[in-house]
């Protein structure tokens, strides 16, 4: 009897509820005018999906989900106000993944990911809980001329013109997945400066680095981490002659300062080929290559990234 009631009561309610809050936000990834005309196929989920995820994650890093053997369609995400995508695993059957970029910026605190998918015509909801943490990055002291730290008007208007330019390509997303192999780093030497370090210049606290610096001397050939499309190949104002390379399903990598650049706009590379020489060009104190990436358009930890991007081509 007491089940009885439970299907009649309990779980109308649920869905009454569930459903009221999926398409309150204008900002939910659920919110879609044929699920408005046909919510009584959404339901909660009674059969849990196989999910493999850390459950701790530091800022700056990426979190990879990933659905196991389950025959489902259209799976996608939210955690917070980002509304994101799965893909179906290029290297497995009937499985999915999501990487979720977790912002220098995100409040340290426990988070819920809400995963929707359509199972049998109907469309389930389950969640996740995540814990971010302090990533404890390190802090360096920067001596610059102030002309380098006080930009002047134009400098300033070119700066944020550029920006913009950038954050432009970073949106876009190809829903191809361009690579088949492991990511590799454009070059090895040693790392000089790690990602997330606090910069200080001349005393103030100005910015955190935004990827990992490698010794170069001008010259040094530099690879492509993975094969893609140049998305651009050109000269701007803090990264000097810069590359950024799109790998597809939101993976970007950046290649900053170089002396010369080897590759064009929409071409296309494979993993290893020689795309540019490292240089001092930009803002910069002396030669280096900057090496950077961005998830979803945000910057994360390249070499947490790979090793996330790499298990992707494990099997289980």
């Amino acid at each position: 009897m007491s089940f009885n009631i439970m299907n009649i009561f309990i779980k109308p309610l649920l869905l009454t509820l569930f459903t009221t809050l999926a398409f309150s936000n204008s900002m939910n990834v659920y919110q879609y005018q044929n699920n408005i005309n046909n919510a009584k196929n959404l339901y909660l989920n009674d059969d849990p999906l196989q999910i493999k995820y850390e459950k701790n994650i530091a800022n700056g890093q990426t979190l990879l989900i990933q659905i196991i053997n389950e025959k489902i369609t259209d799976p996608k995400l939210t955690l917070g106000n980002i509304n994101l995508p799965f893909y179906k695993e290029p290297f497995k059957k009937d499985s999915f993944y999501a990487l979720v970029p977790i912002s220098y910026y995100h409040k340290l605190e426990s988070e819920k990911v809400i995963i929707s998918y359509v199972r049998n015509n109907r469309r389930l909801f389950t969640s996740i809980k995540i814990y971010i943490y302090d990533g404890n990055y390190k802090s360096e002291k920067i001596e610059v001329a102030d002309s380098k730290i006080n930009l002047n008007k134009k400098a300033i208007i070119r700066a944020n013109t550029e920006y913009k330019e950038a954050m432009k390509i970073y949106n876009t997303n190809t829903k191809e997945i361009l690579w088949e192999k492991d990511f590799t780093f454009p070059m090895y030497s040693k790392v000089t400066s790690d990602f997330g370090t606090k910069r200080v210049y001349n005393g103030q606290l100005k910015s955190y680095h935004s990827g990992i610096d490698f010794r170069a001397d001008i010259g040094s050939p530099i690879g492509a981490a993975n094969d893609g499309i140049v998305r651009f190949a050109g000269n701007r104002f803090y990264s000097g002659n810069s590359i950024i390379i799109d790998h597809g399903q939101g993976v970007f990598t950046c290649y900053f300062h170089l002396s010369k650049i080897l590759v064009k706009e929409n071409q296309k590379v494979k993993r290893d080929d020689k795309i540019g020489l490292s240089g001092d060009t930009g803002r910069i104190t002396g030669p280096h290559l900057h090496f950077g990436t961005r998830i979803h358009g945000v910057l994360v930890d390249p070499q947490e990234l790979f090793k996330q991007l790499n298990e992707l081509n494990e099997r289980y």
